[in-house]
């Protein structure tokens, strides 16, 4: 029998867009890092230069009351979404990156693309996307609507009835899937893992 072998986490990578999809990211990224006992970077990518300060400002202020026990580093940088995620990843040497996917099909994704489709495609490491719950997309200044009945609880990956903010299942997916690219990375006859 082979002895199974662990894998470590050091690095999370959340892509925070603003929208009110990222505050469930947001949730399940800073979960992840407080299991791995990881470094959480949020990352917030603007088009212009002139707009990194108020974009810095509005991360610390969204992370900052969320946040205990976990090391957080809020960055900004200027581009395209893709390519500066990947960019950010690659230089702060992150494990893991865990981003919002909006779900759009069809013509939308043609004419818009897809950020996380080319974050998959380019990263130097896993990437973990978390798709929409809800049609809608609103900002996360806007208020949430008022509702009359309290949602049981649920996995914020899979969406399925648990106590957790991940579930069993999904927490085991994201270990085997983050052990599969180390295995693939390894040189021969060489292992970096404890066992």
């Amino acid at each position: 029998m082979i002895a199974p072998r662990t894998i470590t986490i050091r690095e999370i990578l959340f892509a925070m867009d603003f929208s009110l999809h990222s505050r469930r990211v947001f949730e399940a990224a800073l979960a992840l890092a407080e299991h791995f006992g990881a470094r959480l970077h949020i990352l917030h990518v603007v088009q212009e230069s002139s707009e990194q300060k108020m974009a810095l400002a509005k991360l610390k202020a969204f992370a900052g009351e969320r946040v205990e026990g976990t090391e957080v580093i809020h960055a900004t940088a200027v581009g395209s979404s893709a390519s500066e995620i990947v960019r950010y990843a690659d230089r702060e040497r992150i494990d893991l990156i865990v981003m919002g996917t909006h779900g759009r099909t069809g013509l939308a994704h043609a004419l818009m693309g897809s950020v996380a489709e080319a974050v998959v495609r380019t990263a130097p490491c896993q990437v973990l996307t978390i798709g929409p719950r809800e049609p809608a997309v609103r900002e996360i200044s806007q208020p949430a609507p008022t509702e009359t009945h309290v949602a049981p609880p649920h996995c914020l990956v899979c969406a399925q009835p648990s106590q957790e903010l991940i579930c069993d299942p999904c927490k085991a997916r994201i270990r085997g899937e983050a052990l599969e690219r180390k295995r693939q990375e390894e040189k021969p006859g060489r292992t970096g893992l404890s066992v």
